[in-house]
């Protein structure tokens, strides 16, 4: 009977101190959880090749398809075009977005709504490969915007009624919206300290004396402003936008709108399309865009010629293509492409149909 107790009190000692080692590592395991997050450490995109989008869900079917808007951003922010999605060629592949995704994480936003209640969101943090994003503006032939990229100085005045006032740093609250918009784009804007000697600049901005604006911002870098006004008018607000490069007028242009914020944004996107009018450039690594003769050999059979034009007609980079003649070697194609035999090299072979494309004019052969 002693023999039976002490071996029910060792049992019941084995599984206390295994509960405790158990409560020990839950706890050191929590410990070292909390230990990686530092407060204010949230997931967000930096940097051009990578996005942020507002989702519903966790799935893979809304992941997909945030994937493709996020590749759509990335695009935009890498030429500074807006209408980047539109390019050619640019749909399909944002059909296969997935295939530039390097990682990716989601973030849980919390706020409160106009009426104060609190709000709950689910944002996707999406990083896409830089080399594969890169290869496909090239295969696209889409021009790019260099960098690194300028920080034009904003000299914005705002009068709500009560007289002009410049925005400087410690208003910049006020100019968030051009600010947000800018980085959108893929560049940045900065602000003028707001120092007294600046605040008379206020004059210079109104009646458009960008001479003047310049030498007030000849203290910063590079020498580049957007110059705006942003006053009350019959329909709400109205912006005159001037955007200076080196003393050089690029583009003016104005608008009006009922929402002041809207109509900042259009100053970031007025300055961005001047830059990338003067400054995006076409690869021509790939070759320039045209009609090059291409040979396909290895077809057997008439279904083998089905495949062929089928796979080609699906390539972005290839806008049109015409049957010229078959030979006993293979069939013939004039391929009215993006870019040139390079960039049709690149695209194919990231494939397993096709193989080759050596020698003038390039030979492919169907696997």
């Amino acid at each position: 009977m002693v023999r039976a107790n002490r071996v029910a009190t060792l049992r019941w000692k084995f599984r206390a101190l295994g509960i405790a080692f158990a409560m020990s590592m839950l706890l050191l395991a929590s410990f070292t959880a909390a230990a990686q997050r530092v407060e204010g450490d949230r997931a967000k995109a930096e940097g051009l090749y990578a996005a942020e989008i507002s989702v519903n869900g966790q799935g893979e079917p809304e992941r997909n398809t945030a994937f493709a808007r996020g590749l759509a951003q990335v695009l935009g922010k890498l030429t500074g075009d807006r209408g980047a999605a539109s390019k050619p060629g640019v749909g399909q592949e944002l059909r296969r977005a997935k295939d530039y995704v390097a990682d990716y994480d989601y973030r849980q936003d919390e706020g409160v709504s106009a009426q104060g209640a609190p709000t709950f969101g689910t944002t996707l943090i999406v990083r896409f490969d830089e080399e594969r994003v890169n290869e496909l503006a090239a295969i696209l032939g889409l021009p790019v915007w260099p960098q690194p990229r300028p920080k034009p100085v904003l000299w914005l005045a705002i009068d709500d009624g009560s007289g002009p006032r410049l925005v400087g740093l410690k208003q910049v609250n006020a100019a968030r919206p051009a600010l947000n918009r800018a980085i959108d784009r893929g560049y940045r804007l900065g602000l003028p300290n707001g120092t007294a000697a600046e605040q008379a600049a206020v004059g210079a901005i109104w009646r458009g004396d960008t001479a003047a604006v310049a030498r007030a911002s000849s203290a910063y870098s590079p020498p580049m402003q957007l110059v705006g006004k942003l006053y009350r008018s019959a329909t709400g607000w109205t912006a005159d936008w001037i955007f200076v490069d080196s003393g050089k007028v690029l583009s003016k242009w104005s608008g009006s709108d009922a929402d002041a914020r809207k109509l900042m944004a259009t100053g970031a996107d007025g300055a961005a399309d001047a830059l990338i009018k003067r400054y995006a450039k076409r690869g021509t690594s790939l070759g320039l865009p045209g009609t090059y003769r291409v040979i396909f050999t290895g077809m057997a059979s008439s279904e083998d010629f089905i495949r062929l034009a089928g796979y080609l007609q699906k390539q972005q980079v290839v806008r049109k293509l015409t049957p010229v003649r078959a030979t006993p070697e293979g069939m013939e194609f004039d391929l009215e492409l993006l870019t040139g035999p390079e960039g049709l090299r690149r695209a194919l072979l990231r494939d397993d149909v096709l193989s080759g494309g050596e020698g003038e004019p390039p030979v492919y052969r169907l696997n």
